[in-house]
């Protein structure tokens, strides 16, 4: 064997070891986002830096690569090396677009879960001014309307569409989809009664029902709200089976030694069960989770597999 193969298969060794744990982390770590800066993501990325940074004793920063529908800065952390010092914290988009189109990156052989941190909930809401007040009358509406009733998006392939084209698989709903550029341009559209219909993030969302601009039909969820104990989920008005959640989680490079990856879900779950960080999450809408990486890594593949079939039956999928 060469001196130089020696050196790799003791490296290898090494890093595989539980001492690979005890030294790190050695230098900073980074948190990679691949999102502007500002939204629920980033927000929940600083909170962890935060965590890490007091906790370890070494800086945690978060680095916001936005772009190509989130796969730049993900394809950067797949391939940065194995150790633990670069992260990555991301949402739903991760696991859709492993199914739309093929990436320069596999989301599953190259990343390892690490927790799901939290789970955003979406509902569907109508503007007040749409004549129907359950979902088997919006269902009976969009059928009677020969061009179809326009759905609004914050865009193709996001958790708003996904949750639109799925409950027209399962309802034959009559639904025609408007994407926008964002949450923000859809809420105007919403609220200006120029488009009546969206599947709504409920963080962004929930005030406006409130104040009773838009009505809210059903919840996406496998479960009913606490904040909307009234309004029923789509899966038990019949449709069983029908669920999305905005999920956020974290994940490191594929070959990330275990003792590492375990190290890591540590702190961050107790950090997630904490009552300040409790209610800094439940502030932005969404409800904290903290998994192992045995439950996320099941979680996140049944996503991968779950979003493929809808983006098939839909007609949006490129990815094979």
């Amino acid at each position: 064997m060469s001196m130089r193969a020696t050196i790799a298969l003791a490296a290898a060794v090494f890093a595989t070891s539980p001492a690979a744990a005890q030294t790190y982390p050695s230098r900073q770590i980074e948190l990679v986002v691949p999102f502007v800066a500002g939204g629920t993501t980033d927000t929940v990325a600083r909170l962890i830096a935060q965590r890490l940074s007091d906790r370890w004793g070494q800086p945690a920063i978060v680095n916001n690569r936005p772009g190509g529908g989130s796969s730049i800065g993900t394809n950067l952390v797949a391939k940065a090396a194995p150790d633990g010092h670069t992260l990555m914290v991301t949402t739903i988009a991760f696991a859709i677009n492993a199914s739309l189109q093929k990436q320069p990156y596999d989301a599953v052989k190259d990343f390892i879960p690490i927790t799901e941190i939290a789970s955003i909930p979406l509902m569907l809401v109508v503007h007040n001014s749409l004549p129907v007040h359950n979902v088997k009358e919006f269902i009976e509406y969009s059928k009677s309307q020969p061009a179809g009733l326009d759905y609004a998006t914050s865009g193709p392939g996001t958790s708003t569409h996904l949750a639109a084209e799925m409950f027209k698989t399962m309802t034959d709903a009559n639904l025609v989809h408007v994407p926008f550029k964002g949450n923000a341009e859809v809420l105007n559209a919403l609220l200006g009664g120029h488009v009546k219909v969206h599947f709504a993030l409920t963080a962004s969302t929930l005030q406006h029902v409130r104040s009773g601009a838009l009505r809210v039909l059903a919840v996406t969820t496998e479960q009913r709200l606490p904040d909307l104990p009234d309004v029923p989920t789509i899966a038990e008005l019949g449709y069983p089976g029908y669920e999305i959640s905005s999920w956020q989680g974290v994940f490191a490079p594929a070959g990330t030694p275990k003792d590492i990856i375990d190290k890591l879900n540590g702190e961050i779950v107790g950090m997630l069960k904490t009552p300040e960080v409790q209610a800094r999450i439940t502030r932005e809408g969404a409800l904290p989770v903290g998994s192992s990486p045995e439950q996320w890594s099941v979680r996140f593949k049944n996503e991968i597999d779950k979003w493929a079939k809808v983006a098939k039956s839909a007609g949006l999928s490129t990815a094979n």
